[in-house]
């Protein structure tokens, strides 16, 4: 019920603060996404801003100051009843086991209306940087600010860190913030790829497929690989959904390949003492089918193998229904 009157108050909120946001806000807005702020950044970056700050506020979602989030909410929510309602939701306390902790600050995290509070309280920011003439995109408490040189950016990382201190009595975490060149840093799961500024898959975000695709791919499942295979598709379908903008595509070949190789590996294990008699049916020569299934090796090894190529090739994981990550259409 809870969660159901957030949502309520989140559509009231945002229908009466839309209107006042800044344009480069882009999360948790109507007609707005991710894929946007992305491309602004590529966009001025190719603009020739070639200087990236990256700000990461330290536990946002925590520190934000109450009085100051209640203030600047009645400037476009004129209903009190309404806003003495989010007040109560603000300071109803976390439980922790079975103690109730008082909430001084920050809002509720996972709540419907946390996002709209996140944007009522860094619009703020957004008007600021207006102010000052920079280019940046905002995505929720995620910020990237372009300027044309290192120092130019070490100013206004200067400057910045103590205005949000003052003003929004928030901290900026020095350890994860930085003023670099894009493409060392990641936005939203993106970098950009140096000289002409393409969109790329950022490294962290590649790591974190791969580790789901070995959950998803252990040899120990018992499992029939069609169906390793379909739960791969809902994965791999649901990520490409939200990195299928990038335009690098050369680390998803590469993905592509690792994936079928897991597979083969997968498949080798569940042949067993049945390999040899497996591989030659699917037209592999008695010589490879023999050397590959006397191998000593774990099937790691052996799933690299011609043999193996052959013996299961790209297109009979396609047919199966194992998605591409490379190919764009």
């Amino acid at each position: 019920m809870d969660r159901f009157i957030q949502q309520a108050i989140a559509q009231v909120v945002s229908a009466q603060w839309e209107p006042h946001f800044h344009r480069h806000s882009y999360g948790f807005r109507p007609e707005r996404s991710a894929h946007q702020a992305v491309r602004e950044i590529q966009k001025q970056v190719r603009d020739s801003y070639r200087w990236v700050v990256d700000m990461d506020l330290e536990a946002f979602f925590d520190r934000v100051n109450h009085d100051r989030l209640m203030n600047r909410l009645q400037r476009h929510v004129p209903d009190r009843a309404l806003l003495r309602l989010i007040n109560t939701y603000l300071k109803a306390g976390v439980r922790i086991d079975t103690l109730t902790v008082p909430t001084t600050q920050g809002v509720p995290q996972g709540g419907p209306l946390s996002p709209v509070l996140a944007n009522v309280v860094l619009d703020e920011l957004d008007w600021e940087l207006e102010r000052r003439g920079h280019r940046f995109a905002r995505y929720a408490d995620d910020c990237n600010i372009v300027v044309k040189s290192r120092r130019a950016g070490e100013r206004l990382m200067l400057s910045l860190t103590h205005w949000i201190d003052k003003t929004l009595r928030l901290t900026v975490n020095e350890r994860k913030s930085a003023v670099d060149r894009p493409w060392n840093r990641k936005f939203l799961g993106f970098t950009l790829s140096r000289g002409d500024a393409r969109l790329k898959v950022s490294e962290p975000s590649l790591a974190k497929l791969k580790n789901r695709i070995r959950d998803l791919t252990r040899r120990t499942r018992g499992r029939r690989l069609i169906d390793i295979i379909a739960e791969l598709r809902i994965a791999l379908l649901g990520w490409k959904a939200y990195f299928g903008i990038a335009e690098v595509l050369s680390p998803l070949r590469e993905i592509d390949k690792w994936i079928r190789r897991r597979l083969r590996c997968y498949q080798w294990k569940q042949w067993g003492s049945a390999g040899y008699r497996e591989l030659r049916k699917r037209g592999v020569t008695v010589r490879e089918a023999w050397n590959t299934s006397k191998s000593a090796h774990g099937p790691w090894r052996p799933s690299k193998t011609p043999a193996l190529n052959l013996a299961l090739p790209a297109k009979t994981f396609s047919n199966m229904g194992l998605p591409s990550l490379c190919v764009t259409r």
